[in-house]
């Protein structure tokens, strides 16, 4: 029989104690997965502009293989809703948690603790939970950058050695130069580069342009962090202007086979205030200062749209093809979002910046490990502010009170759970805000009403029946025979986001 010496049995327990102390000092507060043995990780995806125009959400002409197999493995969104339809405001609302009333974030230059100081974000809670969290591309809007967020400083980004403007192909480049140097000899001091066309397609690899460089600095940072447990926001920047991509994802569609929307008129009836002049676009070389586009030119931009999708769609199938290399596929829950929809000439429109269903409604999928439903469509009405408890929640994380949406994991595990009755949008116009233009999505209809932000008097407003008139191509709001359900939908508006849970069970904060 061995025997040991007391002072022997102590010291050898001491340092037990302190070797567990040392462990779960390692791991810090993050909360162990129940079906792993370590936390899960989170890849965050997002990517600019884009609207659900992909193969999973029934667009066959669409070649987006990689975000397809995405959604085969989770649960695709089919009416999934950004707060307001430009990227700041829209980032900063679904990093936050909270809507823009809250965030005062309604343009590209207000930084969201200017309202909310002490907010914790979405990859901040990861981060005081023991997490890495770590930014590439473009997840804040520029000025938004916010290194409370993040373990490291943010990565940007940067274009290819031969790249200048923005553009490959000299002929663009010296457009370009042109212009500025136009303007240097009238003296003009414009705040805005002058841009180029919108859209090019040299015939370079992938990683000439500047998504192929993100998704090679993804894959370096998978394996950098591969050991640890990580919140990985990964920020692609196409589909938006200008359109750049890569000659071989041009030619996957044919210009003679594009298509243009039915609707490319204003919806009858509707206040002029809804509507806007389509000008970020017509900022572009080429594109005129006013009135329609030529067919010609319109077809050419949505092919580079559409050559967009495709371009991005490839790097992010070679960033997740790195996740399943490294073993870390199954750990990892993925969350992939456009963060607003784009108008490509619905309504005369083009870009975003409405309250039109065309730009509120964006790409949404969620893969999580454990859900109990994969490869699944769901119908509810979800908004992005869900986004935020839906992560902490399936990582196991506590939820600030601050938060105003509600996590959708259980969704996840049955789409046709019980759901919010409503999902909210806002748009400010005119002036810089002195209207502010409240959007409200319900089953079957989407009700608008301008206020006057002086006074909270409704001055206009915009009722589309979905069941009727699913393109929104007629204000019925006027109508004298929709009165009963103006006054209905009124009622509804009122009780703001808070009262679209009407009549259901509370969501619970953590189902795993």
């Amino acid at each position: 029989m061995i025997r040991i010496n007391p002072r022997t049995l102590s010291w050898l327990t001491r340092t037990l104690a302190i070797t567990l102390l040392l462990c779960l000092c390692k791991i810090g507060k993050a909360q162990v997965h129940p079906n792993t043995h370590r936390p899960m990780n989170v890849l965050f995806i997002a990517v600019d502009d884009l609207r659900p125009e992909l193969g999973c959400y029934g667009q066959t002409h669409i070649h987006s293989p990689n975000i397809d197999r995405l959604a085969s493995q989770g649960t695709v969104f089919n009416r999934a809703y950004c707060q307001q339809a430009v990227c700041g405001p829209s980032r900063a609302s679904l990093l936050t948690g909270a809507r823009p009333d809250t965030t005062k974030v309604y343009d590209l230059q207000t930084h969201f603790r200017k309202a909310m100081p002490d907010v914790v974000t979405l990859p901040q809670l990861f981060r005081e939970n023991g997490y890495a969290s770590i930014a590439l591309g473009k997840i804040h809007h520029g000025p938004e950058e916010d290194d409370p967020s993040w373990s490291e400083k943010m990565w940007h980004g940067h274009g290819h050695p031969t790249a200048k403007h923005g553009y490959l192909l000299k002929e663009n480049q010296q457009w370009v130069q042109r212009r500025i140097n136009e303007q240097r000899a009238l003296g003009k001091k414009s705040k805005r580069r002058p841009y180029g066309p919108a859209f090019e397609n040299a015939d370079v690899p992938d990683d000439h342009y500047g998504d192929g460089i993100t998704a090679n600095k993804a894959i370096e940072y998978l394996n950098r962090f591969k050991d640890k447990p990580f919140f990985m926001g990964v920020g692609f920047r196409k589909p938006h202007l200008p359109f750049l991509a890569p000659k071989k994802y041009y030619d996957l569609y044919q210009e003679e086979d594009i298509k243009f929307p039915e609707n490319m008129f204003a919806p009858k009836d509707v206040p002029a205030i809804a509507m806007h002049n389509s000008g970020e676009l017509r900022t572009y070389a080429g594109i005129p200062g006013k009135g329609p586009l030529s067919d010609k030119q319109a077809r050419k931009l949505i092919h580079c749209y559409y050559a967009s999708i495709s371009y991005v769609d490839a790097q992010i199938g070679r960033v997740i093809a790195e996740l399943e290399r490294l073993g870390l596929r199954e750990n990892t829950a993925i969350v992939l979002w456009g963060d607003h929809g784009w108008q490509l000439g619905e309504h005369g429109l083009w870009c975003k910046h409405t309250n039109f269903e065309v730009a509120v409604r964006s790409p949404l999928i969620f893969s999580i490990p454990g859900q109990k439903a994969v490869n699944t469509h769901s119908d509810a009405l979800v908004e992005f502010v869900d986004v935020y408890p839906t992560l902490a929640a399936a990582a196991g994380l506590n939820l600030p009170a601050h938060l105003e949406g509600s996590s959708l994991l259980p969704l996840l595990d049955d789409p046709k759970t019980p759901w919010k009755q409503a999902a909210f949008s806002q748009y400010p116009r005119n002036n810089h805000g002195r209207f502010m233009g409240y959007s409200m999505r319900t089953d079957r209809y989407r009700y608008t009403r301008w206020v006057k932000r002086s006074t909270g008097e409704t001055s206009f407003c915009e009722l589309y029946d979905h069941q009727a008139d699913p393109a929104e191509n007629i204000n019925i709001a006027n109508l004298p025979e929709h009165a009963s359900i103006l006054k209905q939908l009124d009622a509804q508006m009122d009780k703001g986001w808070q009262g679209a849970r009407d009549g259901l069970a509370d969501v619970p904060v953590l189902t795993r």
